[in-house]
């Protein structure tokens, strides 16, 4: 079974830092008027890219079924399944995660990943992450996860592609 890539939309696909010198191109549909204002940031040669690293790809993102709406027609992705977070949602974390966690750090996405993973190995792609959500994930969750920060100025780059290939390689496929 394939590893699964949970994937955050603002910050790693839109990045936040310095605009382009131009607007990439995209896959159709336009987006509608009103839609997100930096979505011309979003390269479309991500959808190959992340579909080529050999893991079930996953939304982990507040934007819901709108990535598949706006963000895959775009990437040139199929419809992707979506992680549906707990009903409390960011802003109620007493239900689903313990104060002394949330204290420490933990962002509120990394328990429920852990969940929706079902001990599957996983990659979690996000400009949120810190150091108490990786300690989470390895002492909490029963299979390797690699939970890769992506610096939210830039967006996904050649560094980020190269460490999740190694991981997949390693964690996944067995080799060095």
């Amino acid at each position: 079974m394939r590893p699964l890539l949970f994937l955050d939309v603002d910050g790693p696909l839109i990045p936040f830092g310095a605009p382009p010198s131009y607007t990439y191109p995209s896959h159709p549909p336009v987006p509608p008027p009103g839609s997100h204002p930096l979505l011309y940031r979003v390269d479309p040669a991500h959808g190959p890219r992340l579909a080529a690293l050999g893991c079930e790809l996953v939304w982990a993102t507040t934007w819901g079924d709108e990535a598949n709406e706006i963000m895959a027609p775009r990437l040139g992705l199929p419809p992707l399944p979506v992680v549906d977070w707990p009903e409390e949602g960011p802003g109620d974390l007493a239900d689903w995660a313990d104060l002394e966690n949330v204290r420490a750090g933990l962002h509120w996405k990394t328990r429920p990943l852990s969940v929706w993973a079902g001990g599957r190995p996983y990659v979690w792609l996000d400009d949120e992450i810190g150091p108490a959500d990786r300690a989470w994930a390895t002492a909490h969750h029963p299979a390797p996860a690699l939970l890769h920060r992506v610096d939210p100025r830039t967006g996904l780059g050649d560094a980020d592609y190269t460490a999740v290939t190694a991981w997949v390689d390693q964690v996944a496929y067995g080799s060095d």
